[in-house]
């Protein structure tokens, strides 16, 4: 792995960018989203910073049911990150499409247009759930990297 490789992965782990993309959710995640920025949980101390633009943001938290009127949207949003991007579906209207799973509107969860990397399940997830899938997220890329290094006989 080279060099630069290396330090790209560690800025990615050191220092998250997100951005909150809601796709039709009750609010009670965005509350809770919101609530793990705030001085209370922190989630800033681990490196994670909320950016308001998917161009410069690493990592897509995702609240909400896919709609069919959001579908689109979504994926554009998700297309305009740059790679490696990852997605985090938080709650379980997010996670499964929750109790509108089956309405006419509604695709389903958030993996049913576009690939998750990480769901947190709860209605709403709590702060202290969120926080802790996004660490483990971040963990899961400094275990790849451990795994990529070559082994030395």
């Amino acid at each position: 792995m080279s060099l630069a490789k290396k330090m790209m992965t560690w800025a990615r782990i050191k220092s998250p960018w997100v951005i909150h993309f809601n796709t039709g959710a009750c609010n009670a995640c965005d509350i809770e989203i919101v609530a793990s920025l705030t001085p209370r949980y922190d989630i800033e101390r681990f490196g994670v910073q909320l950016k308001g633009s998917p161009r410069h943001a690493d990592v897509l938290l995702c609240s909400g049911p896919v709609t069919r009127q959001i579908e689109d949207r979504l994926v554009r949003i998700y297309e305009q990150m740059a790679e490696p991007k990852f997605v985090v579906a938080i709650g379980t209207c997010a996670c499964s499409g929750g109790v509108f799973n089956g309405c006419y509107n509604i695709k389903g969860g958030i993996n049913s247009t576009i690939p998750v990397s990480a769901f947190i399940p709860g209605c709403p997830a709590s702060p202290k759930a969120i926080m802790d899938g996004v660490v483990k997220l971040l963990m899961s890329l400094e275990s790849t990297e451990e795994a990529e290094k070559p082994k030395s006989p």
